[in-house]
């Protein structure tokens, strides 16, 4: 029987709590799922490896849904530069003249911007009504159907994020409501409401990486903000 290789075992911090969490680099076997997911183009496929690797490679307790998807992406690209590398290769394009220039960026030094902003995510619709909104996570993460067009996008988002809903002296849950109600709850709302909520949700944590390169065709210098998981797989 050949030998069964060992792999070590590392701590990091979760984002948005502090947790600090145990986990391992992943193998090859599990990395040919998300290479799989990757090369289908399919936000839903590889949204869905990526909470599949880090369910295996986590070894503490965490209840995965709950986390916010700024915590997911960073246990993620945490877990990535543990297992095949600090660097990796992305090709953004030149703001001058539009060439795609590969170059590396280091994961170490990823960081999540806004993490210590405070953040009212109270919105006070009426004088008796107003809501609190969470920041997106894994259990909200909209459907491909909920995704039709920008605008559903935006709207289904908004209902997702709502958390609690006071009426008067009475407190709801939103997650108590079906989607379908909370859907119609933002649709009553004015457009100054509506986009105060849009406001608070664009305002969410996420990964943040300042890249700077030189264009290979016209040589003009870039300064671009790298953002969120998917600027980071290109």
């Amino acid at each position: 029987m050949l030998p069964i290789i060992a792999t070590p075992k590392y701590e990091m911090n979760v984002p948005s709590t502090g947790q600090t969490i145990k986990y391992r680099p992943y193998v090859v076997k599990e990395e040919k799922v998300l290479l799989i997911a990757m090369e289908t183009q399919s936000d839903t496929a590889i949204e869905n490896a990526v909470t599949d690797m880090i369910k295996l490679c986590v070894e503490t307790p965490i209840k995965i849904n709950e986390l916010t998807n700024f915590d997911v992406e960073y246990i993620f690209v945490t877990l990535r530069s543990k297992s095949v590398g600090e660097g990796i290769k992305v090709r953004p394009k030149c703001h001058e003249c539009d060439t795609e220039n590969e170059t590396s960026i280091d994961l170490e030094k990823i960081r999540v911007k806004n993490l210590e902003e405070q953040v009212d995510k109270h919105v006070k619709i009426t004088d008796d009504i107003s809501v609190d909104i969470q920041w997106p996570t894994i259990k909200n993460k909209l459907t491909q159907a909920e995704r039709k067009t920008e605008t559903d996008m935006i709207i289904n988002m908004a209902a997702k994020c709502l958390d609690v809903i006071y009426s008067g002296e009475e407190i709801l849950n939103a997650k108590d409501s079906s989607m379908k109600d909370r859907v119609a709850f933002i649709e009553s709302l004015s457009s100054d409401h509506f986009a105060k909520i849009v406001e608070i949700i664009s305002e969410a944590p996420n990964l943040s990486y300042d890249l700077e390169f030189k264009c290979i065709n016209c040589g003009t210098e870039n300064k671009i903000e790298l953002n969120g998981l998917a600027d980071f797989f290109q």
